[in-house]
């Protein structure tokens, strides 16, 4: 894993030359040996011709692609957007720490459960211990399941805050709310790399 975190520190803006990343994290709790990283495309289109691009770039495929795959054990994408209610945040400094929370929702889509899932996150904003930066519905992948990025300045003040949170009566009816619509959910806290945009 530290093998491959000093590759990609070094040789990732081979990758970033061809599109948007919006971030790059390597987990700390929640999952072992896990990276995960969002990148920002206009259309499917403009996906295939990065793809495409980045099959021909000698630098990317020789210098990483190369020395990279050897290092992964397994690898999952999604296809995800932005909630229409949501744009994309940023942390009001830098250091921190990001957590990503995966809602797998019942079947139906935001038409039966984005009400009650906004006012929960909602409540959340509210008590003003944490900083949205996105929630994002898949399009492909397991469908019904919402990721929502989170950004707090360590992990004692999100403990806290979240401590603090549960004990808020409007997030506890608000949560309370939306669980209805939840088959499962968990959460992985992220260390943004030294190459991510979001840190």
């Amino acid at each position: 894993m530290k093998e491959f975190l000093e590759m990609v520190n070094r040789y990732f803006h081979f990758r970033t030359a061809h599109s948007e990343l919006v971030g790059f994290w390597y987990s700390e709790l929640g999952a072992m040996n896990k990276v995960l990283h969002i990148w920002k495309y206009d259309n499917f289109a403009h996906r295939t011709a990065v793809r495409h691009a980045l099959a021909n770039d000698k630098d990317w495929q020789g210098k990483f692609i190369s020395a990279a795959l050897p290092l992964v054990e397994k690898q999952h994408n999604e296809v995800a957007y932005l909630v229409p209610w949501c744009q994309l945040g940023k942390p009001s400094k830098e250091g921190g720490v990001y957590e990503w929370v995966t809602f797998q929702m019942k079947p139906g889509g935001p038409a039966l459960w984005g009400e009650a899932f906004r006012a929960a996150i909602n409540a959340h904003i509210n008590t003003g211990y944490t900083k949205l930066i996105g929630v994002f519905h898949t399009e492909y992948g397991l469908l019904n399941t919402v990721h929502v990025l989170w950004w707090n300045e360590s992990p004692d003040q999100r403990a806290a805050g979240r401590h603090s949170a549960h004990e808020d009566a409007r997030v506890v009816a608000a949560v309370r709310d939306s669980v209805r619509f939840l088959e499962s959910q968990q959460n992985v806290l992220l260390i943004p790399l030294q190459c991510s945009p979001l840190k």
